[in-house]
């Protein structure tokens, strides 16, 4: 433990007691969110992410020990573990190198060379691998090895024998693996060439290679896909002279009289056996690394999504647009209560557009709606032609476009049933796209992530991988934020630390059997819920109406004392603290001798800073302090656009080769990389985040093809 402790340390540039104050933490079940926020003098202030990596890194230095523990233990059991060995597999970084350790003593099928060896042939193609001899004869050697009783007919037989078991034994070599892996690596192409005839969103590719040191995320996964589809052939290529000739100079003894026959089993075992595997091998790294990334991307666009700010205390109406069925609305009051629903046609075929106005200023005026949430799915361009000329006629209302990707997925689940039974799927779906506006986080998280639609090929990536990943993003937004206990879904809870699904439900259950929880320490009378749990959660969950303040801050129960000790020390009493003393405490916080405090307390100076952060800010929600929601109140269309314009919109998903910007014209902009700024960009997500509101400049504009091509350079 002591050494992946170490390893970790140096690897993250932290701490070895850092480290393995974590990975102790870790191992007692504490969950991320309560580490990274209630542990902070732990590990030095590790944010979420960071402690994320390092666990999982843990995980994988478990599993190379578990596996170097396994593959020593097998070499024992057969007498084959020397010190050389053992030092080898000490020395392997990665579950490849034990690997490559292990496969000359790997049970094997049968192969050529273990056909060889059943003949008898392995202790010639020992003597020839050896390359002692200065002189001598092969075919001497080998006239003792013809024995038809085995099926080695004549010297040629026995040579050819001993040459399959020589391939092997250079194929089966960690040292000439590595140097061709290493070459490969350095020196390879990675080719793509169409497999079809005809245009397809392959074309790029169908002429294409690029080296694959340099060849990025997006192109490797794109032309894998190509590949899967059979519309593009892909390969790696290189030099297989130079990468011979350094397999060759590891393998073959100059002046040895075996010298020729080695490097022709090397040649061999090279085109037979060893190039087709590392091919292979190669190009799994390069796609779970493409995969790695892919995977990024999703979970640093998920986030700010997730974290959108919310637009509180209006009343929002839903609209889902439609063709035939008709456009489905759903008003929803500040609190997300369903108020009133209708079915309107103002878009093809019915075009019923007198109507629907009518119906829609009798819900605005009714209901005093102030926003119009408009799903960007089918007919959403017509609606949105609909909902802005209606705009013109009413006054104090505006709009925003919601992405409403995955919202039909959680109106046909069961979770959407249970919650709407009284509505079909369609009314379903316009209640959660005005709940997207109003509440991105508390809406969001009742839909799997990879429903969402931001990152870039999310479909081609191991599903148990991302899951993993984007479920640690959700906890991390959910527990940033913080959870009313009295409100929330159990959706919603079970992604608050410690929580489960079974405990959310319980929660959920208990609120509506005993009413509302009137403080913190309440929930510890729902099942299920015991100490461990309480603290893993407690400090996440908000009771806006406790008489305790601390309750709705991120202050944890555990601190309550020092908070207290806090106020004391200000001339204030916990018991009767408010916000309307908020601005007195922030005056008399700035003469306080925190680090003396501190040590007063017996707390770490980081947690106190935090409870006075939280003392001055009880009920705050993070996400206020955001970008605020983009709304409108006219349309533009593709065609209205001209190179040169400047408009405003808001980034809907960055990918690694640019940002895509909504501006209002049904169709997604693209801001290169290359136009994202004046100075030279490393990655996208250095410039932009998703629901960044952003100005940018028309470059081209395509409308047959439907792109659109934008900048955020200020020079032109």
């Amino acid at each position: 433990m002591s050494d992946i402790c170490a390893l970790l340390a140096q690897e993250f540039k932290c701490g070895v007691k850092e480290v393995s104050s974590v990975v102790k933490l870790i191992d007692e079940g504490n969950t991320i969110p309560f580490i990274a926020r209630y542990r902070k003098e732990v590990h030095g202030g590790m944010d979420d992410q960071l402690l994320r990596e390092l666990s999982e890194r843990l995980d994988y230095l478990r599993r190379l020990q578990e596996r170097r523990d396994e593959v020593a233990s097998s070499l024992q059991s057969l007498q084959k573990l020397t010190p050389q060995l053992q030092l080898a597999l000490e020395g392997a970084a990665t579950l490849a190198e034990i690997e490559d350790i292990y496969r000359p003593f790997k049970p094997k099928r049968r192969t050529r060379a273990s056909i060889a060896k059943e003949k008898g042939l392995e202790p010639l193609a020992q003597k020839i691998w050896a390359q002692k001899e200065r002189s001598g004869s092969l075919e001497e050697w080998a006239q003792a090895y013809v024995k038809p009783e085995k099926e080695v007919s004549d010297i040629s037989q026995a040579l050819s024998g001993a040459k399959d078991i020589i391939a092997e034994y250079v194929s089966d070599d960690a040292e000439v693996r590595q140097l061709l892996r290493q070459f490969v690596q350095e020196r390879a192409m990675f080719k793509s060439v169409g497999a079809t005839d005809g245009d397809s969103v392959y074309s790029l590719y169908s002429d294409f290679q690029e080296s694959v040191k340099t060849l990025p995320a997006h192109r490797i996964l794109a032309m894998n896909r190509g590949e899967k589809e059979k519309v593009l052939k892909v390969a790696l290529a290189w030099d297989d002279e130079r990468a011979l000739q350094q397999i060759l100079r590891k393998t073959v003894c100059p002046g040895s009289a075996a010298g020729a026959f080695v490097a022709e089993a090397a040649r061999d075992a090279y085109g037979r056996l060893i190039s087709p595997a590392i091919e292979r091998e190669v190009r799994s790294q390069l796609t779970e690394k493409a995969n790695a990334q892919a995977i990024k991307m999703f979970a640093l666009n998920l986030k700010p999504l997730l974290l959108q700010a919310p637009v509180k205390d209006k009343v929002i109406l839903g609209f889902d647009p439609a063709y035939r069925t008709g456009c489905k609305l759903a008003v929803i009051g500040p609190t997300g209560k369903v108020l009133d629903t209708a079915v309107i046609y103002p878009t093809p075929p019915h075009n019923e557009i007198a109507k629907a106005k009518a119906v829609l200023k009798e819900l605005i005026a009714k209901h005093h709606i102030e926003v119009i949430a408009i799903g960007n799915g089918t007919a959403s361009k017509e609606s949105e032609i609909f909902v802005a000329d209606l705009l013109h006629e009413v006054e104090g209302v505006a709009y925003a476009m919601v992405n409403e990707a995955g919202a039909s997925v959680y109106s046909a689940s069961k979770l959407a049933a249970e919650e709407f039974p009284q509505y079909d799927v369609s009314l379903r779906s316009a209640v959660s796209i005005a709940r997207r506006l109003q509440d991105p986080l508390a809406e969001l998280v009742k839909i799997d992530p990879k429903s969402i639609g931001v990152g870039q090929y999310q479909h081609d990536v191991p599903a148990a991988q991302l899951d993993e990943t984007l479920a640690g993003v959700v906890e991390d937004c959910v527990n940033s934020v913080g959870v009313d206990l009295n409100t929330a879904s159990a959706s919603l809870l079970q992604h608050v630390a410690g929580l489960s699904s079974a405990t959310a439900h319980n929660i959920v259950k208990y609120r509506e059997e005993n009413g509302p929880f009137p403080n913190r320490k309440a929930v510890l009378k729902v099942a299920k819920i015991g100490p461990k749990c309480f603290e893993q959660c407690a400090g996440f969950l908000r009771v806006p109406d406790s008489p305790q303040i601390l309750d709705n801050t991120g202050v944890h129960p555990e601190s309550y004392g020092v908070a207290s000790a806090v106020l004391e020390r200000c001339g204030l009493k916990a018991k009767t603290f408010t916000k309307a003393q908020c601005a007195e405490l922030a005056q008399k916080t700035k003469n306080l001798d925190m680090a003396s405090l501190a040590k007063e307390c017996q707390v770490g100076l980081l947690t106190l800073q935090d409870i006075v952060k939280e003392l001055l800010k009880p009920g705050r929600d993070p996400r206020e302090e955001l970008n605020p929601v983009l709304l409108r109140t006219d349309i533009m269309s593709m065609e209205d656009l001209q190179p040169g314009m400047k408009l405003r919109g808001t980034v809907r998903n960055v990918v690694d080769f640019g940002a895509f910007v909504d501006i209002g014209v049904h169709q997604d902009g693209l801001v290169h990389i290359s136009e994202l700024a004046d100075v030279y960009v490393r990655h996208p997500s250095d410039i932009v985040t998703v629901g960044d509101v952003v100005d940018v400049r028309v470059l081209s504009v395509d409308v047959g093809k439907k792109r659109i091509s934008l900048s955020m350079r200020e020079r032109e």
